[in-house]
């Protein structure tokens, strides 16, 4: 199967996430996609519930949503979830599967300071989701990589080395904004998918 793995802190799990992942399977006809929780994240500060509070919102939330499924790869390291690494086990545990790893065009963008960033390319596609005004230009480190790696190839034969850019529509979501919005009560129940929401109230989480 094509499978798009999408990665996070998701604390919590919003339609910021959601929606261009969705863009992103049909886009490319992609048979699932994978929500990867982190545990330990590499580039970012502590989250402030526990991954177990984490995994549970992103586990409701796959069983509500199609073609949708946790993967708790990460959770369980007690390491810096690096994406490489993490390829690299899931590559070893479904070699059957081909891997789009999803991102948007801030992270691509940072991609050189990436641990082991070059080898991305040989576990998985890169998938850049990204929101009008694409701020990509030839004076970036990375663009040669782009313009080498630009494909519009669907299901391609090889499993990977390939870049696609998806177009998706800006989402007015962060979960900066929605964890202030809780600790103020004022939570905003648009900007999650129902599970999340129902979980966040039921466990008094980021008050």
């Amino acid at each position: 199967m094509h499978i798009g793995i999408l990665g996070g802190t998701f604390d919590p799990l919003h339609f910021g996430h959601i929606r261009p992942a969705q863009t992103a399977l049909k886009t490319l006809a992609l048979d699932e996609i994978w929500l990867m929780p982190n545990h330990i994240p590499p580039h970012k500060d502590k989250t402030l519930v526990t991954t177990q509070d984490r995994l549970n919102m992103v586990r409701q939330t796959c069983q509500t949503l199609n073609h949708f499924t946790l993967c708790d790869l990460e959770a369980k390291r007690e390491s810096p979830s690096y994406t490489v690494t993490s390829l690299k086990q899931l590559i070893h545990d479904y070699p059957e599967h081909t891997f789009y790893f999803l991102m948007g065009m801030d992270s691509f963008l940072s991609l050189p300071k990436w641990y082991q960033w070059k080898h991305l390319f040989t576990l998985c596609h890169l998938v850049i989701c990204q929101r009008p005004n694409n701020p990509l230009t030839e004076t970036d480190s990375i663009f040669p990589e782009y313009k080498k790696r630009l494909s519009t190839s669907i299901k391609p034969q090889q499993k990977s080395g390939l870049i696609y850019h998806v177009d998706v529509e800006a989402q007015p979501y962060s979960s900066t904004t929605i964890r202030q919005q809780i600790k103020q009560n004022m939570i905003d129940k648009s900007a999650m998918p129902t599970p999340v929401y129902h979980y966040i109230k039921a466990h008094h989480l980021y008050q």
